[in-house]
C-alpha cells in the first residue's frame, strides 16, 4: 500500500508539472495568436487563438483528474480512483468537439457572407505566428507523449493530442493565410473548416480511448500471451486453463485459472498461486492486482 502511495504522489508532482508547462505555453501563445489575428486581419488566426486558448482550461481539466485519480482506495472506492481519469479525458474530448464545431461555424459563416464585402487580405504578422505555433506546439506535443506513456496518462495523453491538433490547426492557418495573400482570400475562411475537421477527429480518437478503458476492455492478445507463457513457467503450474484481463483507468486487472497436481498439498497451491501474482505483478508493472484460482490436473483431463 504504501508503494503504492508514493507512486501515485511521484506520478501526480510529474504529471502536474508538465501540466503548468503546457498552460503557460498555451496562455502566452493563445494571447499572441489572437493578437496576430485581429491586428493582421485573418479569421484563420483568430480561430486558431480560440483553440489554444480552450487548451489553458483542457489542461486544468486534466490536473484535476489526475490528482483524484491517483488518490489511494477507500471505504467507498476499494478498487482506487483510476477510471476518474478517464472521466477527465471525455470531458476533454467533450471540450475539444466544441472547440472544433466553433470554429468551423466560424469559418462557414465568413464563407457565405463574402459576397456582401470583400475579405481583408491578412498581413505577415499572422503568417509568422503561425510559423511560430507549428514549432511550439509540436514540441509541446512530443514533450506531453513522452511523460504520458511513462506515467500511461490517458488524460496527459489526451492534453498531448490537444498540442498536436493546435499545431494540425495552425499548419491550416498558415496554408489559408499564405493562400489568401495570394489572391485567394477564401483560403482563409477555409482553413478554419480544415481545422474543425481536424479538431474533430482528435476528439474521437480521445472519447473512444477513455470509453474503451471505462467498459473493461481486455488487454492485447499480444499482452495476454506474454502473461500466459510467465504463469506457464511458474514450478508446479501444468497449464492456463482461463486468462482475462481488464483495463481499469491507466491500470490493469488479471484473473487467471490454473491446472495442477490434485495431490499438492494446501501450503503448495498458495505458494503456486502467490508466486503467480508476483511474477504478473514484477514483469507488468501496470498490472495493480492478479487473482489466481487452482484447479485440480485431474477436473481438466476429465473434460478432454
Amino acid at each position: 500500500m504504501l508503494e503504492e502511495n508514493r507512486r501515485g504522489h511521484d506520478r501526480e508532482k510529474v504529471a502536474t508539472r508538465v501540466s503548468v508547462l503546457s498552460i503557460l505555453v498555451n496562455v502566452v501563445l493563445s494571447v499572441g495568436k489572437l493578437a496576430a489575428g485581429i491586428l493582421g486581419h485573418s479569421v484563420a488566426m483568430v480561430s486558431d487563438a480560440v483553440h489554444s486558448a480552450s487548451d489553458v482550461f483542457a489542461t486544468f481539466i486534466v490536473i484535476i483528474g489526475i490528482r483524484v485519480s491517483s488518490k489511494q482506495s477507500d471505504e467507498e472506492h476499494q478498487y482506487g480512483h483510476e477510471r476518474l481519469e478517464c472521466v477527465a479525458s471525455i470531458i476533454l474530448a467533450t471540450i475539444l468537439a466544441l472547440t472544433g464545431l466553433a470554429i468551423g461555424s466560424a469559418g462557414v459563416e465568413q464563407i457565405l457572407h463574402s459576397g456582401e464585402s470583400p475579405l481583408a487580405m491578412p498581413t505577415l504578422l499572422p503568417l509568422a505566428a503561425a510559423v511560430v505555433s507549428i514549432v511550439t506546439k509540436e514540441l509541446m506535443y512530443w514533450y506531453t507523449r513522452h511523460y504520458a506513456l511513462s506515467l500511461h496518462s490517458d488524460a496527459l495523453m489526451a492534453d498531448a493530442w490537444h498540442h498536436r491538433s493546435d499545431a494540425l490547426s495552425s499548419v491550416g492557418s498558415l496554408i489559408g493565410i499564405a493562400g489568401a495573400r495570394m489572391g485567394f482570400p477564401l483560403l482563409d475562411p477555409l482553413a478554419s473548416l480544415v481545422i474543425c475537421v481536424l479538431i474533430l477527429k482528435a476528439a474521437y480518437d480521445i472519447f473512444k480511448g477513455a470509453i474503451d478503458k471505462m467498459v473493461d476492455r481486455s488487454c492485447t492478445p499480444e499482452l495476454e500471451a506474454e502473461m500466459k507463457d510467465l504463469i506457464e513457467r511458474v514450478p508446479g503450474v501444468d497449464h492456463v486453463d482461463l486468462l482475462r484481463t481488464r483495463l481499469f483507468g491507466n491500470r490493469i486487472y488479471v484473473d487467471v485459472e490454473i491446472s495442477a497436481d490434485d495431490n499438492l498439498t494446501l501450503l503448495a497451491s498458495h505458494r503456486i498461486a502467490e508466486q503467480i501474482h508476483r511474477e504478473i505483478e514484477i514483469h507488468f508493472p501496470d498490472v495493480k492486482h492478479c487473482m489466481v484460482h487452482m484447479n485440480p490436473l485431474s477436473e481438466w483431463k476429465h473434460h478432454f
